[in-house]
């Protein structure tokens, strides 16, 4: 009975195979490999080089402090340097820097102004400088890219003397803009302010007397007018009290002459004593001396007593004597009265008391006006507090923009004098020495990879398309019977030197692409 062979089988990969796959297809490998290499290192020696300029502009703080002189222009220095940056790579500014220096003069290709600000736009490049996170602008930089590193760098200082010119007429207008805002502001703040002053000038001269301010001018006169018309009112009470007594005089020297020495008369002289003695000892005890109202009442005290004296004696003499002794009587003060000089008296004493009259209704009428004047202060004050409110708000607003204006005014003379916040360029632009791109060293890695990539599809697909067998395994795999006994390979010594040649071949083939891709890589490193 015969003992069939099998051979053990192994799961883990099958490293004949795959040697075998090398030595059949590394030349199927190698010449992409190497010619995708070279065709992408090739292709980064023809590619124009392009050399990148840069310059370091410091954003410098102003040099007088805030607590002296507060800036009057925009603090955001992100959001005026993205405005300054619009400005400057618009199409007009572009141009013109593209006109002075002939940039993107083409020759083999006619290109159209908008195309070269698109292309001049894409080699601009602005990078801002923090010192961290969040932190405010201290510098930012400026590139420009160009295949001639001079071109570069003059493009580079056109932008910085751009930026730095811009930055400073920016801040100028803003901060001129600023102080004629404000002044615009004041001036309707002044005429506003002359308005409420007028209302409170035309309210006070239409309201003379009423105002808040004289009522204890109002109180002090009123009181005044209140003595004067108490005085008056004494005096016509005393005016009237002189007319009945002169009015009784008269009588009395009418009933004399009528009816001589009848006793009633003297009781009455003796009760007008009393009256008039009862009113001269009140009135003491209210008015001095030289008041006119006791004045008056001791010259009538006097006559009356005179009077009396004269009845006395006139009822001791003759009717004849009598009437001749009437004729003759004196009156107040030691002096005689006449009938006819008591008439006079009584005439004067009518016209003081009509006078008297007047006067106390005229001080009446004024004393009426001040307590009229006294009773509307209150409804004047309310009015006068509504006026004066829009009036001190309105001064209070017009010093407010007095002082902003005076503070705007400073800011702006210090913007002229470049002593505000302004762009100093802190490093110059540079003139570069080698080009930035392309990067020769690592599109030759890059072609290493596409090669390697493009030999490996090769090796792939002319494994997929060889229906031969090449081992052992793939026969027994194929038949459908067990293998009994083999038949060795027979090789003859032109066959064995053959395969020794396309071993030789293919490993010099692979150190020769090795040494140039090598060679390659360290020459691109070196000129780059």
């Amino acid at each position: 009975m015969e003992e069939i062979y099998e051979e053990p089988s192994s799961d883990g990969p099958d490293l004949q195979r795959y040697l075998g796959v090398v030595r059949r297809r590394h030349i199927h490998f190698l010449v992409p490999f190497f010619l995708a290499w070279l065709l992408v290192w090739g292709a980064s020696w023809v590619i124009s080089p392009r050399y990148k300029s840069s310059t370091l502009i410091l954003v410098e703080q102003p040099t007088m402090p805030k607590s002296y002189v507060e800036p009057n222009v925009n603090e955001d220095l992100q959001g005026r340097l993205a405005s300054i940056e619009q400005q400057i790579l618009s199409r007009t500014r572009l141009l013109l820097i593209i006109d002075k220096l002939h940039l993107y003069n083409d020759s083999r290709a006619e290109t159209s102004p908008d195309q070269k600000v698109e292309l001049m736009t894409k080699d601009i490049e602005i990078q801002l400088v923090r010192p961290s996170e969040g932190a405010p602008i201290t510098a930012f930089k400026i590139y420009y890219s160009a295949s001639d590193p001079h071109v570069a760098q003059q493009v580079t200082r056109e932008l910085t003397d751009l930026f730095i010119n811009e930055n400073l007429k920016v801040r100028q207008q803003e901060s001129q803009g600023t102080t004629a805002f404000i002044e615009s502001q004041l001036e309707t703040a002044r005429a506003t302010l002359a308005q409420q002053e007028t209302k409170v000038k035309e309210f006070e001269g239409a309201h003379l007397g009423e105002l808040p301010t004289q009522q204890t001018t109002n109180l002090q006169i009123l009181s005044g007018l209140q003595s004067q018309l108490q005085n008056e009112e004494d005096t016509l009470s005393s005016a009237k009290q002189q007319r009945v007594y002169l009015q009784t005089m008269i009588d009395q020297y009418r009933s004399l002459r009528g009816s001589p020495g009848e006793p009633t008369d003297l009781d009455a002289i003796e009760r007008r004593l009393d009256t008039l003695r009862s009113q001269l000892n009140d009135l003491s005890t209210r008015y001095t001396d030289e008041h006119p109202s006791i004045r008056n009442l001791k010259a009538q005290i006097a006559n009356t007593e005179k009077m009396r004296d004269d009845l006395l004696t006139r009822s001791t003499s003759t009717a004849n004597s009598g009437r001749q002794l009437a004729d003759t009587r004196p009156v107040g003060g030691g002096q005689g009265s006449t009938p006819l000089q008591l008439q006079s008296q009584l005439q004067a004493n009518q016209a003081e008391i009509a006078n008297r009259d007047r006067a106390i209704a005229e001080l009446k009428s004024r004393v009426n006006d001040y307590q009229a004047r006294l009773n509307s202060a209150p409804a004047r004050e309310q009015q006068l507090a509504d006026l004066t409110r829009g009036y001190e708000q309105s001064k209070e607003n017009f010093d407010d923009l007095l002082k902003k204006k005076n503070q705007s005014e400073m800011a702006t003379s210090m913007e002229q004098m470049q002593q505000g916040e302004r762009f100093t360029m802190l490093d110059p632009p540079s003139l570069p020495e080698k080009p930035y791109s392309p990067n020769r060293l690592k599109l030759c890695g890059i072609g290493v990879g596409v090669g390697f990539a493009l030999g490996l599809a090769f090796v792939i697909g002319f494994e997929l398309m060889d229906d031969r067998m090449h081992s052992e395994k793939e026969i027994k795999m194929l038949l459908p019977v067990a293998i009994i006994s083999e038949v060795p390979e027979i090789v003859n010594p032109s066959d064995q030197e053959l395969t020794n040649r396309k071993l030789l071949f293919g490993w010099a083939m692979a150190a020769t692409v090795t040494a140039m891709i090598l060679a390659g890589s360290a020459f691109s490193y070196l000129r780059n």
